[in-house]
């Protein structure tokens, strides 16, 4: 299955969001996203959109506009995304509050469930 371009940009949305929670962009969650850009065969004009856009957007309106998309997507991409950014959550070796927030109220938003999304990351991990 292709992904389609919504799952992509709101993946990049939320990973964006996902790390610089802590404030830090670490370097090992910087290369995390490159790796999910490429294991997602994200072209560069996808990325090129996101960074355009979310240059003029706060943390609100990134995050909104990244669940609003997430949200439209089917439930399969909806846990590849969420798995992810669980993966990604523990990149740096610590798990921020902020972190932990974002994706406990994202996969609500979601309208899935957090169980699904671990068992996934599992699957996904190996």
């Amino acid at each position: 299955m292709n992904p389609s371009k919504n799952y992509q940009l709101g993946l990049l949305y939320l990973t964006h969001l996902l790390i610089s929670a802590d404030g830090v962009i670490d370097e090992k969650e910087f290369a995390s996203l490159l790796r999910i850009k490429n294991k997602e065969n994200m072209p560069d004009s996808v990325f090129k959109e996101f960074e355009d856009s979310v240059r003029n957007m706060n943390e609100k309106e990134i995050y909104k506009t990244g669940i609003e998309i997430i949200g439209n997507c089917p439930d399969e991409e909806k846990l590849d995304a969420f798995a992810h950014l669980y993966n990604m959550s523990e990149v740096d070796g610590s798990v921020h509050v902020r972190e932990v927030r974002l994706l406990l109220y994202s996969i609500k938003a979601a309208g899935i469930e957090f169980d699904d999304v671990v068992n996934h990351a599992k699957k996904q991990a190996k």
